[in-house]
């Protein structure tokens, strides 16, 4: 058996050609690995034949474990198998809990090895032929999660609309609606926004149009599945917001919605 070692992995945004060279070979080379309700079925399949797999959950709606559990877990599987490898969705240090991990398996004496992964905040509107920043449209962006500890809405969330930077929320598609006023009682309920869900996966789907219009749309044909809410004027880039959005709004309300 090896030392015990742990190394934090990045899986990416759910395709499983999206993880990073670094982080396959801490998988091929992993004697445990502990994952999550995302984890590609591919990517455990690069594990050795000897490797065990752990199910620890985490996504939303599917707490399988508890935060401190996983990390009393973690431990105790790098010192009884030796290679832990914890593979987590996107990118671990991105509303993913990894420094907490990291942490607690230095605080045993474990050292922990960090492989950023491709986060969805950025890769998925990307994805979709949605830069993040943009000349004339965002010369900045804004990363916040929907909800804090105690299950309120985040306070950067209730500043957001006074900016003029996309703002790109994760773990928000349960308050869509909530969000989405918010940005209409600031006076801009026709600024083009867009919802991702599975995103990258076969399973995918994206909606697009303005705050107004997407609570009713997604809520209509949403799943269970993860998600990430983009909202700003570089949504106005994708290929269908001129088709589906821009020839439904009225003229009047082109300029601020345009820029």
């Amino acid at each position: 058996m090896s030392l015990p070692q742990i190394t934090l992995v990045g899986a990416g945004p759910g395709d499983p050609d999206l993880i990073t060279r670094k982080g396959l070979k801490a998988l091929q080379t992993a004697d445990v690995v502990l994952y999550d309700a995302l984890s590609s079925a591919e990517l455990l399949a690069e594990t050795p034949a000897h490797c065990q797999r752990i199910f620890v959950g985490k996504r939303a709606g599917c707490h399988y474990k508890k935060q401190e559990q996983i990390n009393e877990l973690l431990v105790a599987a790098a010192l009884e198998y030796g290679h832990a490898v914890r593979l987590k969705g996107g990118d671990p240090f991105v509303f993913g809990r990894g420094q907490e991990e990291k942490a607690f398996a230095e605080a045993a004496g474990i050292p922990v090895t960090v492989v950023p992964g491709i986060s969805s905040c950025i890769s998925l509107p990307e994805l979709q032929g949605v830069a993040p920043t943009s000349r004339g449209y965002a010369d900045s962006f804004w990363v916040l999660t929907a909800h804090t500890r105690s299950g309120g809405l985040s306070n950067d969330l209730l500043l957001a609309p006074q900016t003029e930077a996309t703002v790109i929320i994760l773990m928000g598609l349960g308050r869509l609606d909530q969000i989405c006023a918010l940005w209409d009682a600031a006076g801009k309920g026709n600024l083009p926004a867009m919802v991702i869900q599975n995103g990258s996966r076969p399973d995918e789907k994206c909606w697009v149009g303005t705050v107004n219009d997407l609570p009713d749309r997604v809520a209509a044909e949403r799943n269970n599945g993860p998600g990430i809410i983009v909202l700003g004027k570089t949504v106005a880039q994708h290929p269908a917001f001129r088709q589906e959005v821009l020839a439904a709004v009225p003229s009047a309300a082109l300029v601020s919605v345009a820029g």
